[in-house]
């Protein structure tokens, strides 16, 4: 597997192992010289087969049987609507872009957040997204492991493996590069089926 997915395949894949996928991650990478972009994304669905009002706490049986204990937080304000049977659904989904700047702009790092809820009186569900971004000077360059080193606002160090040598040859210490990372989580809940 190209390590370009790591990241995003280590958190999808951390996700399926706490029971909360059914499907396998679908990875994307595209890139273009200075940029490459990484997204995923991992789908579950899910029946309600417990409910215990007074700790918030439900249990979820995904389609292969394996229950899965969850406490809702008190910011989902429409959980009395939940009923065993309901089919909760949840999509999970991040993407990684880095992009290599020319020019020395400050080094900056910026997270924004949006959550929406249903409405009330409405069967639990919404959405919420965070996306941060990350403006990091390259240290240092490899050429023979294909090691970038950048160092962020906080002076704190990474270092990202580029695979390709094309790519690579783009990068020189000095230079700085743009990382913009996004996550966001949609759920829905559905009535149960009444037989």
């Amino acid at each position: 597997m190209n390590s370009k997915k790591l990241i995003i395949v280590a958190t999808l894949a951390a996700l399926a192992q706490a029971g909360f996928a059914q499907t396998e991650p679908k990875v994307g990478v595209t890139s273009a010289p200075g940029k490459v972009s990484v997204t995923g994304t991992i789908k579950t669905t899910s029946t309600v087969v417990g409910i215990e009002p007074e700790t918030r706490t439900v249990w979820l049986k995904d389609a292969k049987g394996k229950v899965v204990q969850l406490v809702v937080g008190e910011e989902a304000h429409n959980f009395g609507q939940l009923k065993l049977g309901d089919s909760v659904t949840a999509e999970y989904s991040q993407a990684l872009t880095v992009t290599l700047k020319k020019g020395s702009a400050p080094l900056s790092a910026n997270e924004s957040q949006n959550i929406t809820r249903a409405p009330l009186g409405a069967k639990p569900g919404g959405t919420a997204s965070r996306e941060v971004t990350v403006m990091a000077n390259v240290t240092g360059v490899n050429h023979q492991t294909g090691a970038v080193t950048l160092r962020g606002p906080q002076g704190n160090s990474l270092d990202l493996i580029v695979q390709d040598p094309e790519q690579l040859k783009l990068i020189k210490k000095g230079d700085q590069v743009q990382v913009v990372y996004n996550e966001a989580v949609a759920i829905s809940v559905e009535p149960a089926v009444v037989k």
